[in-house]
């Protein structure tokens, strides 16, 4: 009676399984997979067009507001994340649409910090300057205009009274979670000239960390380095705050 068993093979894959998983993953989608670490910072990216209650074309690039805010709040009530990057590469969208993610970012109990890369034009300056700090790449424009409507507008004083009131809106957000003037702003936003076929201006990262709106050029390692640095100063003040005299 032969009592010798046969060891059961290792069914964990192998380093050269392995490799040649990520090697076949490169050459199929062009990516390779990244080592798994946990972090307490959650970034969150604004891509696109932002998409609020009409649906853009599907060739469209677009960030879905009703995507953005479940992770806000994912984000206020996670016990490991600690801090917001937000990434904005975005032409702008939905007035209404911005102002909400804009004012949720604003209103998170931790600490924010957002970059401009590429573009961060219309309503992508409230969300830039919705966080704790901003940065903008030194290539990254930032395009202020006023408000537009899109399709037909009944040409009724209540028209033009609902335009000053969505304006007044996006100006005293901007104004009051920057460094800019109300009046510097409206100038900005008025300026003939520059754009083609519509007022406005357009700034770059130097100019726009000039007029007060975004608190300074740097690049992805400038904004984490910001960020744990607010991270730390706030852990520091909730135990200062906790200690019982």
């Amino acid at each position: 009676m032969n009592n010798n068993t046969e060891a059961s093979p290792d069914t964990k894959p192998s380093e050269n399984e392995n490799q040649n998983n990520e090697i076949q993953e490169i050459k199929e989608f062009g990516t390779t997979n990244l080592p798994q670490e946990e972090s307490n910072i959650h970034c969150l990216s604004i891509i696109g067009q932002v998409e609020g209650h009409i649906l853009l074309p599907p060739h469209n690039k677009t960030t879905k507001y009703e995507h953005v805010i479940p992770q806000l709040v994912a984000i206020e009530e996670s016990k490991q994340i600690e801090g917001l990057l937000l990434v904005l590469n975005t032409v702008g969208g939905d007035v209404e649409a911005g102002l909400a993610i804009s004012e949720m970012i604003a209103s998170l109990s931790k600490p924010s910090v957002s970059i401009v890369l590429g573009g961060g034009h219309s309503i992508g300056v409230p969300m830039a300057v919705s966080a704790d700090y901003s940065f903008i790449a030194s290539s990254a424009t930032m395009t202020i205009h006023p408000i537009r409507l899109n399709g037909m507008v009944i040409g009724v004083p209540q028209t033009y009274e609902y335009f000053n009131k969505m304006q007044e809106r996006v100006v005293k957000f901007v104004c009051g979670h920057s460094k800019i003037t109300k009046e510097s702003f409206k100038q900005l936003m008025l300026k003939t000239g520059e754009l083609a076929n519509d007022v406005g201006v357009v700034l770059f990262g130097e100019e726009a960390v000039q007029t007060g709106l975004i608190d300074a050029v740097g690049g992805l390692s400038d904004a984490i380095a910001k960020l744990r640095e607010l991270i730390d100063a706030k852990k520091a003040e909730d135990n200062q705050g906790g200690v019982i005299q």
